[in-house]
């Protein structure tokens, strides 16, 4: 049957203070909080929408993100306006060797990379989620991975950059892009993958293993998901089915 992209997770320090933060940011509704995770969707969910998911840990955050968030922006104001009311509630400017380019680059209160992309008047409103960015050392394998893994559509693939659509949405698209960095270290931010609600959760992990991936521990313990990391050793998550 398959699996399908289900959500994204972000480790944190404060997962409510960060769910809220990013429900503001994006314009989105904080739904679900307890001690173990907050999530925010999108204010008009459909059965396609991605989740965020805020869960806490101990540790702090070191190093650059492998995986970030692109935000959209339809005019130069509305970009304006976007970085600016981000920073007012937290946010700050970061350098990560990006130099002179169209979009801008902020960190949230965690310290989470994130960009304010150049303005598209195809973006409905602000702060829209434009994509998902994942740093690959082979994009064009790696997205041939998660096209089966997360259940999109590759729509270009290069050795610098791979892209990936949902089959009924244009945004967010799946971004992965060249650096020469290696995996170090557990991915603060992850993919979690579900099988639809009349799949079968150990069929999907075999074959995601027949795929490429491999079984890893991060002290999960027995938990009700399977954690598994990626040809290129970023962890990801197999749900039960839903």
């Amino acid at each position: 049957m398959g699996t399908r992209l289900y959500s994204v997770v972000i480790d944190c320090g404060d997962h409510v203070a960060q769910a809220r933060w990013w429900a503001q940011t994006l314009r989105w509704t904080v739904v679900h909080v307890d001690d173990h995770e907050a999530a925010v969707e999108p204010s008009s969910a459909s059965p396609h929408d991605l989740a965020l998911v805020f869960v806490p840990v101990p540790e702090p955050k070191h190093g650059k993100n492998r995986i970030h968030l692109d935000l959209g922006s339809p005019t130069a104001q509305a970009h304006r306006d976007l970085v600016d009311q981000a920073q007012a509630r937290g946010a700050s400017a970061v350098d990560i060797g990006q130099k002179e380019v169209s979009w801008t680059v902020l960190a949230d209160p965690e310290g989470n990379e994130f960009c304010v992309l150049a303005p598209d008047r195809r973006v409905e409103e602000p702060g829209a989620l434009a994509a998902i960015v994942v740093d690959a050392r082979r994009p064009a394998p790696l997205a041939r991975f998660w096209a089966e893994a997360g259940g999109w559509r590759i729509s270009c693939e290069s050795h610098l950059v791979a892209r990936l659509r949902h089959p009924e949405r244009r945004r967010p698209t799946m971004d992965l892009v060249a650096v020469a960095d290696p995996t170090s270290g557990k991915n603060r931010v992850h993919l979690d993958v579900a099988p639809d609600i009349d799949g079968e959760q150990r069929a999907e992990v075999e074959r995601l293993v027949r795929l490429g991936a491999r079984p890893v521990d991060i002290g999960q313990g027995d938990a009700s998901w399977v954690v598994l990391a990626d040809p290129e050793d970023n962890e990801f998550c197999v749900l039960s089915p839903r």
